[in-house]
């Protein structure tokens, strides 16, 4: 491990314990088991150390993401079971990482404040590998997504349903509730996103035809 990283670990532990406002450099430093003057050779603020908890957050959770993809692709997965998975290891993942914390909703909540852009940066990641996904998927099992929508349509779409759901979850809590539900919502959209096959049914070879006739039919 490195000594970035042994003080990323000993942050988000302070981070999670103390909440941000609460927490500072020297309890940190103290966790990483580090001088005050050591830290602040890696990270030159408590702000800026906590984007950088954020930031390895937001990577480890689009690593999740498409783990599960991943995996549910290999299991044979529809489109909405792969959405599914891929949504729900990111969004665990994220829970996860402050899963026990009595102070979870200022968490995240100030984490808008100090790190907004990379919200965004993260977001527009997200909605790419979403977009990978779906196009992926479709060419593999021959769906085509209905009404003209596009890919990207469908991925913002899965966005809207994501935000939508935290309406109901404060701090996305409980984790379980807040990720059933939304699998729910997800599971829809894409019912009504994927077109009906318009591939015609193949008609049965003559010598099935014949075999399927029973004794007695007339020829």
């Amino acid at each position: 491990m490195t000594p970035q990283d042994r003080i990323l670990d000993a942050a988000m532990a302070v981070f999670r314990r103390h909440g941000f406002r609460r927490s500072s450099i020297e309890q940190a430093a103290e966790a990483a088991g580090l001088t005050r003057q050591a830290l602040y050779h890696h990270f030159k603020s408590k702000e800026a150390l906590f984007r950088a908890v954020i930031e390895r957050v937001y990577e480890a959770a689009l690593a999740a993401e498409t783990a599960a993809v991943e995996a549910a692709e290999r299991a044979g997965g529809s489109l909405a079971d792969i959405i599914v998975a891929g949504v729900s290891g990111r969004l665990r993942y994220l829970l996860t990482s402050f899963d026990g914390s009595p102070h979870i909703e200022e968490l995240f909540s100030e984490h808008l404040l100090q790190a907004r852009d990379l919200y965004q940066k993260y977001s527009g990641r997200y909605s790419a590998q979403a977009v990978a996904t779906i196009e992926r998927v479709c060419r593999k099992q021959r769906l085509a997504l209905a009404g003209g929508l596009s890919s990207r349509d469908v991925a913002r779409c899965i966005d809207m349903a994501i935000h939508g759901t935290k309406s109901a979850y404060p701090g996305m809590q409980p984790a379980d509730a807040y990720l059933g539900d939304l699998a729910v919502m997800l599971r829809t959209l894409v019912a009504g996103a994927v077109a009906p096959s318009t591939t015609p049914r193949q008609a049965k070879p003559a010598a099935a035809k014949k075999s399927a006739r029973k004794p007695g039919d007339r020829k």
